[in-house]
């Protein structure tokens, strides 16, 4: 038996144990924020002991890296091979917004890890949180870019505005929709394309 595949409690693999342990703490995480939450409760929804969720991630600071890389991951690839397909420059934004709903549709609260203000303000939580917002910012401005210099506007500094408020939208929308879980990435999607042809005639 490999390592990968070695048995963790009650007979299950290990790294399916981890991936247990990882979704519940991103639901604890992102209701009740990185200082809010607690580790016993984790523990305790997976059906383990505390001093195992510990054993398998070596600390608090350990398990919210490892739901952080999970929900970031797949955020920045998600979004990436979105943009990395092309199409018009008007449909961008919606297509983005379809990818992140798609990609949280049954995980929502990892979206709240990104932008949790109770993590520490230093070590290695706060820089890898740090560079996925620096990832998504960065793509929040090529696709303004692309959309306004479509449209004839190529100031850079009413391009990164621009860029700001698009991030902003998306994190408000997100919030909204996480606290209705009826509402599924299919309808929230055709939603904001209703929105935005109300709003911009997209």
């Amino acid at each position: 038996m490999t390592e990968s595949r070695a048995v963790g409690t009650k007979g299950m693999p290990r790294e399916e144990r981890e991936a247990q342990l990882i979704v519940a703490g991103t639901e604890e995480f992102g209701r009740a924020g990185y200082a809010g939450a607690s580790m016993v409760e984790i523990a305790r929804r997976v059906g383990v002991t505390k001093p195992l969720l510990y054993q398998y991630f070596g600390s608090k600071d350990g398990l919210y890296l490892a739901c952080l890389h999970r929900a970031g991951d797949r955020l920045t690839e998600g979004v990436a091979t979105t943009m990395a397909a092309g199409g018009e420059p008007d449909q961008m934004p919606l297509k983005v917004l379809s990818a992140i709903f798609t990609t949280f549709d049954h995980d929502r609260y990892a979206w709240r890890l990104l932008r949790d203000p109770t993590v520490p303000a230093t070590g290695d939580i706060a820089a890898a949180a740090a560079d996925y917002r620096r990832r998504l910012d960065a793509f929040a401005l090529l696709g303004a870019t692309q959309l306004m210099t479509s449209r004839g506007l190529a100031d850079p500094v009413d391009i990164e505005a621009i860029a700001q408020v698009w991030t902003g939208v998306v994190d408000s929308l997100i919030s909204w929709w996480i606290d209705r879980p009826d509402e599924d990435a299919a309808a929230m999607t055709a939603r904001c394309g209703r929105i935005m042809a109300g709003l911009f005639g997209w």
